[in-house]
């Protein structure tokens, strides 16, 4: 059951991927708010969602915790404007882990983000659960 959950999150990821980069790259196609506030909170989304592969052991809460707290160090870690860690910011890979500069209205993203995983991984594993219970999976 643990490797199907596996599956559906990897799948999950494809899209979420897609619309948060969607976002900075063509916010034309989003209404303005989308596209100012939806990377960030799709971000924590992704991250939510790969901690869950992760520790698909762990409960919800955990991984809920988990990913808040890990999007809130990254977030911290944009008031250190060391030479080295901003060239490597300066790179795509860079950009996309750490960001740029600390805002306030980034940790309200990632909130939302991470609470949008949280229901989503909610009504995802209640339907398995619900599905091998009635001996349909």
């Amino acid at each position: 059951m643990q490797k199907r959950l596996r599956l559906i999150y990897l799948l999950l990821l494809i899209p979420i991927i897609a619309i948060g980069l969607a976002t900075r790259k063509a916010p034309h196609l989003f209404p303005s708010f989308v596209s100012e506030y939806g990377g960030d909170t799709f971000w924590a989304l992704m991250f939510f969602i790969i901690f869950r592969i992760l520790w698909i052991d762990k409960s919800i809460r955990h991984v809920a915790v988990a990913t808040f707290l890990f999007c809130l160090i990254i977030e911290l870690s944009q008031l250190y404007q060391g030479e080295w860690l901003n060239k490597l910011r300066e790179t795509f890979p860079g950009q996309m882990l750490l960001g740029h500069g600390f805002l306030w209205s980034d940790l309200l993203c990632y909130a939302v983000g991470v609470l949008m995983g949280w229901i989503l991984a909610q009504l995802i594993e209640r339907s398995r659960r619900r599905l091998t219970q009635t001996g349909r999976m």
